[in-house]
C-alpha cells in the first residue's frame, strides 16, 4: 500500500474545493481589504461574508469572529488580554492542555503575577466538576480556560455544565475548540461561553488562519496594533485568500457534517477492534477508546513492548508510508515526552510506547487494515 496518513489532529488534507477557491481568490482578487477602490471593496465583502458564514452556523454575531493566524495565536490573545484588560487575577485550567494555553498562562504569572490553579486529572484524563466549583467559589474573578477535546487522547469535556459554573459564579470561561470546531455542532447562544478559538487546518482549510470568538462587549482590547482591521482587535493587512478557504472548508465541514462524521466514527470504531483482536495486551489512553466520551477522530494506545524496542516503532511504521505521532505533533520534534500522557500514565505505563492515530474523511477501512497487520507484525517480531 502506499502513503497512509492517520495524523489529521496534526493537519489534515485540504479539500479540493477549498484550493479551487483559495486559486481563484489568489488570481482574481488580490486587492486590500483596507483599500476605497473597487479592488479593495470586493476583498472586504468576501471577508466580511465569510465572517457572517461563520457567525451563522455558530449561532453567534459576526463581530465576535475575529480572524487570526491560528490557534495559537487566539489562544495568547484572549487569555493575555483576559489578564490585562479584564483585571483576572486567577486563570484556573489543567496540566494537561496544549502548550499554547499552558505556556502563555505560565508567561503570565511571571509577567504579572497572577495565580495559576491546575484542577487534578484522574487517570484517564477527566476533571471533577466539584473541584472546580471549589477553586471558583474561593477565587471570584477568574479565567477558567480548559479545552473542549483533548488533542492527545480525545478525551470530550461538557462544556455546557463547565461554561453554566463559570457563569453562576461570575468566572470568564475560554475553552481551546481547535479540535472540535468543524467536527461538533455548536450553539453559542446556548452555551455561555465567553471565548473560544479555531484553526483551518484541523477541518480540511488552509494552514496560517483561523479565528477567535470574543463574546460581545467582553472589554478586551487589541494585543496588535497598527491599524484597524478586525475591529480594530487585530492590526495588519487580512489574508484574503485563506480567509476564504478558512470559510469554504469550514461550511464543507458543517453541510457534511452528518454524513462525515458518521463515516469516521465507524472507521475509529473498526481501528477499535481490529488492534484489540490483532494485539491482545493493547491498551488504550484517556478516554480514546470510548466512543461516546471521546472524540471520533483519535485514538490513542499503548502497545505492549518494551522501551528499547519502542525506538523504532516510528521508524518501522514511516517506511511502511504509516504517518502517525507519538503523542501530538507540537511534541514529535521533541526529546521530551507527552506533557499529557506524564500526567495520567503510571511510570511503568510511559514506559512502553503510546501512539496516536487520528483518522478523517479520506481515510479507508483498507488503510487501517494495513496499518493494523504492520502493528501486528512489528509487535510480534
Amino acid at each position: 500500500m502506499g502513503k497512509v496518513y492517520l495524523d489529521n489532529a496534526a493537519t489534515t488534507p485540504v479539500r479540493t474545493e477549498v484550493v479551487a477557491c483559495m486559486q481563484e481568490a489568489l488570481s482574481q482578487c488580490f486587492g486590500n481589504p483596507s483599500s476605497s477602490h473597487g479592488f479593495g471593496r470586493t476583498a472586504k465583502s468576501g471577508v466580511e461574508h465569510a465572517r457572517k458564514t461563520i457567525a451563522k452556523y455558530l449561532n453567534a454575531q459576526p463581530s465576535e469572529i475575529i480572524f487570526t493566524s491560528g490557534g495559537t495565536e487566539a489562544d495568547n490573545m484572549i487569555l493575555r488580554c483576559a489578564v490585562r484588560d479584564l483585571d483576572v487575577k486567577t486563570i484556573i485550567t489543567t496540566r494537561i492542555e496544549h502548550h499554547a494555553v499552558l505556556h502563555t498562562a505560565e508567561h503570565l504569572e511571571k509577567e504579572y503575577g497572577i495565580q495559576l490553579i491546575f484542577l487534578n486529572v484522574d487517570s484517564r484524563g477527566s476533571i471533577n466538576l466539584k473541584e472546580l466549583e471549589e477553586a471558583l467559589s474561593s477565587n471570584p474573578g477568574s479565567l477558567v480556560s480548559l479545552m473542549h477535546i483533548n488533542n492527545e487522547i480525545g478525551n470530550i469535556l461538557d462544556i455546557k455544565a463547565v461554561a453554566l459554573l463559570c457563569k453562576q459564579y461570575d468566572a470568564l470561561f475560554h475553552s481551546d475548540t481547535v479540535q472540535s470546531i468543524g467536527h461538533y455542532s455548536w450553539d453559542l447562544q446556548e452555551v455561555p461561553i465567553d471565548f473560544l478559538n479555531a484553526a483551518a487546518h484541523k477541518f480540511h482549510g488552509p494552514k496560517g488562519v483561523g479565528f477567535a470568538f470574543i463574546r460581545k462587549n467582553s472589554g478586551i482590547k487589541p494585543m496588535i496594533v497598527g491599524g484597524a482591521q478586525e475591529r480594530g482587535y487585530r492590526a495588519g493587512t487580512e489574508p484574503y485568500h485563506n480567509i476564504v478557504g478558512l470559510e469554504c472548508a469550514f461550511k464543507a465541514a458543517y453541510d457534511h457534517l452528518e454524513e462525515e462524521t458518521a463515516y469516521v466514527k465507524g472507521l475509529k470504531a473498526h481501528f477499535i477492534k481490529g488492534i484489540k483482536e490483532a494485539i491482545p495486551g493493547i491498551e488504550f489512553n484517556g478516554l480514546s477508546e470510548d466512543l461516546e466520551k471521546s472524540t471520533y477522530t483519535l485514538v490513542n494506545l499503548r502497545l505492549p513492548i518494551p522501551e528499547e524496542k519502542a525506538l523504532m516503532l516510528l521508524f518501522h511504521l514511516d517506511l511502511k508510508g504509516i504517518a502517525c505521532s507519538k503523542g501530538s505533533a507540537c511534541q514529535s520534534g521533541s526529546a521530551k515526552g507527552s506533557h499529557v500522557l506524564t500526567e495520567i500514565l503510571t511510570d511503568e505505563q510511559l514506559n512502553t510506547p503510546s501512539l496516536r492515530f487520528s483518522f478523517s474523511k479520506y481515510n479507508t477501512i483498507e488503510e487501517l487494515d494495513y496499518t493494523i497487520g504492520v502493528l501486528k507484525e512489528f509487535v510480534e517480531s
